[in-house]
């Protein structure tokens, strides 16, 4: 973007160089780029949501409204907030280990992200004693992003930031009823 405060380029400059060392190592590469897939168009998301309410029937409300949430912050993220921010995305790296989808979409803010965090909070609420599987899910989720050069970092905190804040918005604006 043109324009951009000092402050953000320092800092995307600064964690972008934090995943250097690990773009070069198998294992990272596998994890974050299998990660990367695996959350397009939200499909492991989605995927979890449906075996919830398909193992415990009495989720099915939790995989409803994640659904809906899923697909209220896509076309929110992706349909107008990309389009209406034209930050470009970074520039991919010449030996790149795998084959990753490139989104023709702008960078801000991280989609990703956004679904992630999402799920993680509607997810930590449906199934609180598995809080930590859903935040280390969305935080290997979004880390892939950069790992993968798809995104700038502060795409990727704004990502995040959205996406938790339109989780909040859904529990109260579509509460689930808890059976005792």
């Amino acid at each position: 973007m043109a324009g951009l405060p000092s402050f953000i380029t320092r800092f995307d400059t600064r964690v972008d160089s934090w995943f250097t060392p690990l773009r070069g190592h198998p294992a990272a590469n596998r994890v974050f780029y299998w990660a990367s897939e695996a959350a397009d168009y939200s499909r492991a998301w989605h995927v979890i949501g449906l075996t919830m309410a398909i193992v415990n029937p009495k989720r099915r409300a939790d995989a409803v409204r994640l659904a809906v949430a899923l697909g209220v912050e896509s076309a929110f993220v992706n349909g107008l907030l990309k389009t209406a921010i034209p930050r470009e995305r970074p520039e991919l790296l010449p030996d790149a280990a795998h084959a990753v989808r490139r989104p023709r979409t702008k960078s801000f803010p991280s989609g990703h992200a956004s679904s992630a965090c999402l799920t993680a909070t509607l997810l930590s609420e449906a199934v609180p004693r598995l809080k930590p599987v859903w935040w280390s899910l969305a935080a290997v989720v979004s880390a892939s992003r950069i790992h993968n050069r798809m995104h700038h970092p502060s795409d990727v905190l704004a990502g995040a930031a959205i996406g938790t804040a339109m989780a909040r918005a859904t529990q109260r604006l579509w509460p689930v009823r808890r059976g005792r």
